[in-house]
């Protein structure tokens, strides 16, 4: 279409299908399969929208995924909307399916100028692209999306260079996928405006215990951490970039007052690990007018982390704290290049359940070098740190980590990974435990937990009182029994 720039309309979706976090471009959390874990704010189309809208063009936002809608709805919306240029957010599961309902919308829509932003595109091999039927992709974004999208489309009208545009890929002349400069971040975060809120449902996005809106405030991105498995170091960068805590505060404020939003994630690769930063942020939100209106949580690591830390998150509203145990083997835990042990799991939950602050822990099976013993140890450890909620992923080996270098070096990989998820991953083994057997292990370990009388009794005297609480322990347990006991076939192409 040839309109004028104030009338070019860019649209920003999560396409229809299974509910994943794809705005989470280093986990991409499989949320129907999970234990206690809801869907997040789709911040990362938030900010390209909110550039897109302060560079003049018109913006059209759905969440396709969480609305559970169909492929015959975001037709009828395209035709509505009269789109020129659609965004569309991937992930490493979905991405098959996700251009599948590319190539169908273009069958409607055969002018429509089509991006796919995912962290599988950050710096892929040409020969993996190969792997994908890209036919009617214009571009591919691979890093942070805030400014791609806007300067695609200031180019795809005007005069510059796609070359100008970091952590892109896109189409020459003849066809062939060009890259530009890669591993490029936006140093200002404070520069970067809030998301584009009122064009998102706030609604859809909830705390799992008490179904009240959550947003999503991205605090900081980056980590100096070298797990092997993660993408973080890729996708964001080792070094850490802090947003202001004045900046974040502004940013609660509007939520607050604008929205109606009295519950925050605070997204960031590691939210502790400047203890003076948390701090600031803390004490800004304690000599506020918000100070007992607002609660939070946040993913924290083990090391470095204090009891001061955990008790300033506390008194400021923060009603569970999020830690990646990964592994109750501190062999596993140094190959994987956590940077924690055992010890420090212990202390953290320690430290915790003193402040009476719940506790979400995250684990890992499945490594190439894990024997049953290893496992059986993850096992024993999470009973003995005993979180309020946890869960175990399958270690999935996302292209370009060390973890996928290992697991090729093992030979327990296939080179294409694209397609799985860490409770779906057909790719991979141990070298002395199969992917079903894994599978297995994880259930069996699940059921253990959750079911435990001790556990079952805890949850009715802390929810009694608590009857929306309790509707919704009640919604996510039924939900993980039936997962575990039945779960759903899984198609890596969709």
């Amino acid at each position: 279409m040839d309109r004028e720039k104030g009338k070019r309309k860019i649209g920003l979706v999560y396409p229809p299908g299974k509910m994943y976090q794809r705005g989470e471009d280093r986990s991409q959390g499989n949320i129907e399969d999970s234990s206690a874990t809801a869907m997040r704010a789709c911040n990362d189309l938030g900010y390209a929208a909110a550039v897109l809208l302060e560079k003049g063009y018109e913006v059209f936002l759905r969440d396709f995924q969480t609305e559970k809608c169909s492929l015959r709805d975001v037709v009828l919306d395209l035709r509505r909307e009269k789109l020129d240029v659609l965004c569309l957010s991937t992930t490493n599961a979905t991405v098959y399916k996700d251009i599948e309902a590319v190539n169908k919308i273009k069958k409607y829509f055969p002018g429509l100028h089509v991006i796919l932003k995912g962290s599988i595109f950050y710096n892929p091999e040409m020969r993996m692209l190969d792997l994908l039927d890209l036919g009617n992709v214009d571009f591919l974004i691979g890093g942070e999306i805030d400014f791609a999208v806007g300067d695609i489309v200031d180019r795809l009208y005007g005069s510059q260079e796609y070359s100008g545009v970091d952590n892109i890929l896109y189409k020459d002349k003849d066809g062939e996928w060009v890259k530009t400069r890669f591993h490029v971040w936006v140093e200002d975060l404070d520069s970067i405006p809030f998301p584009a809120r009122h064009l998102m449902k706030n609604e859809l996005y909830v705390r799992p215990d008490t179904g009240k809106p959550m947003a999503t405030i991205q605090a900081a991105r980056g980590c100096p951490a070298s797990c092997i498995y993660c993408l973080s170091p890729d996708i964001s960068g080792r070094k850490i970039r802090k947003r202001s805590p004045q900046n974040v505060f502004d940013e609660i404020r509007e939520c607050y007052f604008k929205y109606g939003i009295r519950d925050f994630f605070f997204k960031a690769d590691t939210f502790t690990i400047d203890a003076g930063w948390v701090t600031a942020l803390c004490r800004l939100i304690i000599q506020s007018e918000l100070y007992r209106k607002i609660e939070f949580t946040a993913n924290s690591r083990v090391n470095p982390l204090s009891r001061e830390v955990l008790a300033i998150m506390k008194k400021a509203g923060c009603f569970a704290a999020a830690f990646g145990f990964e592994s109750g083997s501190d062999e596993t835990l140094k190959k994987i290049r956590k940077g924690t042990t055992t010890k420090q799991n212990i202390q953290a939950v320690q430290w915790a359940k003193e402040l009476k602050l719940p506790v979400y822990g995250f684990f890992m099976i499945g490594f190439p070098w894990e024997t049953r013993r290893d496992i059986a140890l993850t096992g024993k450890h999470i009973f003995e740190l005993d979180p309020d909620f946890m869960e175990i992923h399958i270690a999935l080996p996302y292209y370009g980590t060390g973890l996928y270098e290992e697991c090729k070096k093992e030979r327990v990989l296939e080179e294409n990974v694209w397609g799985s998820d860490y409770f779906h991953s057909s790719t991979s083994g141990t070298k002395y435990v199969p992917m079903e057997e894994l599978a297995e292990i994880r259930k069996k370990i699940m059921l253990r937990f959750y079911l435990r009388p001790s556990y079952i009794i805890r949850k009715a005297l802390y929810s009694i009182k608590r009857p929306v609480v309790l509707k919704n322990y009640m919604k996510y347990g039924l939900r993980l029994v039936k997962n575990l006991i039945f779960p759903a076939g899984f198609n890596r192409r969709g």
